[in-house]
């Protein structure tokens, strides 16, 4: 499939995503957090977004139910939770600031049906994080990274309560490489400012008509 970045860094680009890197992603996230029969994922993720891009298939893959919220259900919190709990939700996805408006509801506890939160597309606040494992003491929190330019997600990070002060982006995802380098690509010191490079098959193929990027 080919998603478009977001333009922030200039004209946005149409990043190619293979078939095999997305493969290798569902086949992850299946290893990693094993959905079955009893499952329902919420797909509430607008198509333009990757994220929708797992929402889809993983559920379809594994025999699990996918239940399509309504338009604008992710913005109410109310509403969110009633669909939760209409269809026994036991995975979703947030963005943290939808994560944070989805908390603001005092209905949150009566959302029994969730094992999994899955966070990605901004940074997940440690406080937020925390207060998520509290308020919902029986549902996972996984907070994955991933740019445009792979399929969905590279890294991933199981939050805990001794996650204080920031929440990391957490290990390479399989058949995924990570690289924390320097000016000339050689390996930075620990703690030292330097750029994260990425290898492995989650890569895309190109930018779409644009081969000299």
């Amino acid at each position: 499939y080919v998603i478009y970045t977001s333009g922030s860094t200039g004209k946005p680009k149409g990043a190619g995503n293979s078939h095999r890197a997305l493969v290798n992603r569902l086949h992850w996230m299946q290893k990693a957090y094993g959905l079955d029969g009893t499952d329902t994922v919420l797909q509430k993720t607008p198509f333009s977004f990757d994220v929708s891009v797992w929402e889809f298939f993983w559920p379809l893959l594994t025999g699990a139910r996918l239940a399509v919220a309504l338009p604008g259900d992710h913005r109410d919190p109310e509403r969110l939770v009633a669909t939760i709990n209409e269809y026994g939700v036991s995975t979703l996805h947030f963005v943290p600031s939808m994560l944070q408006a989805f908390m603001t509801s005092e209905l949150v506890e009566s959302c029994c049906s969730l094992k999994r939160v899955v966070c990605s597309g901004e940074a997940l606040p440690a406080e937020l994080a925390a207060q998520v494992l509290k308020r919902l003491p029986h549902t996972g929190l996984y907070n994955l990274y991933g740019p445009t330019e792979a399929a969905i997600d590279v890294t991933h990070w199981t939050c805990t309560v001794n996650d204080h002060l920031s929440v990391p982006i957490g290990q390479p995802i399989d058949n995924l490489k990570t690289h924390i380098l320097e000016d000339g690509l050689l390996p930075a010191a620990p703690g030292t400012a330097a750029e994260l490079y990425l290898g492995g098959v989650g890569l895309a193929r190109g930018y779409h008509n644009r081969p000299s990027l």
